[in-house]
């Protein structure tokens, strides 16, 4: 309890809320981010206000912004995409938000260019794990470093390794497998003694999971998951890469980057895209891609169209469920 009572301390200390604290809890509030991230704990700790959502749509969320003079939120990205959307057309008066936390899943740099603009608030990038480490963009950090980065270290006792995949340091600017270690991250998961041999060093850092770059300034760019990757003979795709440059077209609201079986390369590349207005020729959806300067086995090798896809309770993609919604076999 005093560990997690440092962390809620720390956080509270290192946002520096306004005098006016008004936190509005849309995400589900049994879940870190919003919960303790500094969510609806740390803001009741500053002696602010929480209001609770009944739902997650935007039309309920600016209504309450607008009632009881929110002035901070937190979302994870496809629902900010869903703000920002009905930014435009929304009656009711947002002009109270100052600022918005953006965290749970990577936050397409063009998605977080639109924040300042049509929300009319300070974007905060936020990446995290139960496990130890939390991340945000400093509120006066540099414009560049908040739409591009995810943040850098809430206390300055984290350690972070960055190991190619022999386990070596790789440079500054090069991406690799993070890994943590500090005075809030667990020594290992409960009688899981195989689990733990898997997930943490012999010196105690604990392997995320997650593919980042350190930019110069000291944050993190999150590349992707080492899970969430598809090895199209030989070569690793990172499938947040892929969607993040997906998501940067006009007509995509929504994307989600798979791996299918594939006989002779082993994996092929599949994307899904939600394009409410109206579908991309596929040819004009890859050579957009490589407009953008994506290699060419990065390319998704298929493209199919979605009406939605599915999200967990968080409103994270459910890749899982997604694979078995469509017979991507042909």
């Amino acid at each position: 309890m005093l560990i997690i009572f440092i962390v809620f301390v720390l956080v509270i200390k290192f946002v520096n809320f306004l005098t006016v604290l008004r936190y509005l809890c849309v995400l589900p509030a049994a879940h870190n981010f919003p919960l303790s991230s500094p969510g609806a704990l740390g803001c009741l700790m500053a002696g602010g206000t929480v209001v609770l959502t009944p739902d997650a749509s935007p039309q309920t969320a600016f209504s309450l912004i607008e009632k009881h003079q929110i002035t901070v939120a937190a979302l994870v990205p496809p629902l900010a995409l869903l703000w920002l959307d009905e930014a435009a057309r929304t009656e009711h008066d947002i002009t109270s938000l100052e600022v918005l936390q953006v965290g749970g899943a990577r936050f397409s740099e063009e998605a977080a260019k639109r924040v300042r603009p049509e929300l009319g608030c300070t974007l905060q990038q936020v990446f995290g794990m139960a496990e130890g480490l939390v991340n945000y963009t400093r509120l006066d950090d540099p414009e560049s470093e908040i739409i591009s980065t995810q943040g850098r270290p809430m206390s300055p006792a984290d350690e972070l390794l960055v190991l190619d995949d022999m386990g070596n340091p790789v440079e500054q600017g090069t991406e690799g497998m993070l890994f943590v270690r500090g005075p809030y991250t667990i020594q290992g998961y409960y009688r899981a003694l195989a689990h733990n041999q898997r997930s943490f060093t012999q010196q105690g850092y604990y392997r995320t999971g997650d593919i980042v770059v350190v930019t110069e300034a000291g944050n993190l760019q999150v590349v992707g998951r080492d899970k969430d990757q598809i090895n199209r003979g030989g070569e690793k795709i990172a499938a947040e890469e892929v969607e993040n440059h997906l998501l940067a077209h006009d007509l995509v609201h929504d994307a989600a980057v798979i791996a299918i079986p594939d006989d002779y390369l082993g994996e092929r590349s599949c994307a899904a895209l939600v394009c409410p207005a109206q579908n991309p020729k596929v040819i004009e959806i890859k050579r957009f891609l490589r407009d953008r300067g994506l290699a060419d086995f990065k390319i998704p090798d298929r493209v199919i169209f979605v009406d939605v896809l599915p999200k967990t309770p968080v409103g994270k993609i459910n890749k899982n469920k997604l694979v078995g919604s469509f017979d991507l076999s042909s």
